[in-house]
């Protein structure tokens, strides 16, 4: 049986032919095309889902300064305000947010993360996921599953376009990681193949334009943040699809948007720290105290 698929509209024949919800379709497929047993496959997704998890809980245990030391602690203090019963957001954006932005912490002082697609926008999908887990209380192997669906908007994110914000932008990165995140909440909640693709359109339009901007060239703020809005963007877009409202282009032409509009961006704004917040006068002090400051440690 032929399971692969090049665009979402093949994607989505797939899922009206076989009867199957795009979760099915993308393990079928890494299944037949990686000659790969499907316990073999589950198994790796397993893998995946359990370091994301840890990524999203490690420093709400122990909080770790990045590397650049922009960042560290933020998830902690956001887990302390909910705590408290002080924030504004509720559960589920409330964790999607604090795990999302303990993903980058992780990944900006040298551990072990999985890039869902890439490692500036890591915090997305588990923030996501690991807060309807437990608000919802979901199993493992339902979120395994999700992670397929996922697994097959980055995918399409990847072929038709980019998922790299050198190449795209921000909107490339956290704008992928936002649709991949929305279409598998869709699936978990029992929306059908086309919801899932609507929502993972809502997510990428919303975000569209988005320039990538990392201070000091650190994949750590404003980068960070932008993992807590591309959780909460996911969680609105599913729920729009969810709620019955259509997208009005299909992702294909969504993701051929993107694409066109990341090749349209100055490259000042894409990744090379030479524009946007990078150059922000506060931005470029905190970057040289920072500097300064491990040259003493070297010393």
């Amino acid at each position: 049986m032929n399971m692969d698929f090049k665009s979402a509209k093949e994607l989505l024949d797939l899922c009206e032919e076989n009867q199957l919800p795009i979760s099915e379709v993308m393990r079928q497929r890494e299944c037949i095309l990686g000659e790969v047993p499907r316990d073999a496959v589950d198994h790796r997704m397993a893998k995946a889902w359990k370091i994301m998890h840890a990524s999203a809980t490690q420093p709400l245990k122990k909080p770790t300064k990045s590397m650049g030391g922009l960042i560290g602690g933020e998830a902690k203090k956001l887990e302390t305000h909910y705590n408290k019963k002080k924030n504004i957001c509720g559960d589920v954006l409330q964790k999607a947010m604090t795990y999302a932005m303990a993903v980058l912490e992780v990944n900006a002082s040298m551990g072990l993360i999985v890039a869902a697609p890439t490692a500036g926008s890591a915090g997305v999908v588990p923030g996501m996921m690991l807060a309807l887990q437990e608000c919802y209380r979901i199993s493992d192997q339902r979120i395994v599953d999700a992670l397929f669906n996922a697994g097959a908007v980055g995918y399409l994110a990847m072929r038709n376009a980019t998922v790299a914000g050198a190449v795209g932008g921000c909107q490339a990165e956290v704008g992928s990681a936002s649709a991949m995140a929305a279409s598998a909440a869709v699936e978990l909640f029992g929306g059908t193949p086309r919801q899932c693709m609507d929502a993972a359109s809502f997510a990428m339009v919303n975000i569209l334009g988005l320039v990538c901007d990392p201070i000091g060239g650190l994949v750590e703020n404003p980068c960070q943040n932008r993992n807590a809005m591309g959780a909460s963007n996911a969680l609105i877009s599913a729920e729009l699809s969810l709620a019955g409202v259509k997208s009005i282009t299909p992702i294909d032409e969504t993701i051929g948007v993107m694409y066109a509009v990341g090749r349209s961006i100055p490259s000042e704004l894409r990744e090379t720290s030479l524009g946007g917040m990078a150059v922000a006068k506060s931005a470029c002090e905190n970057c040289m105290a920072c500097a300064n400051k491990r040259n003493k440690m070297k010393k």
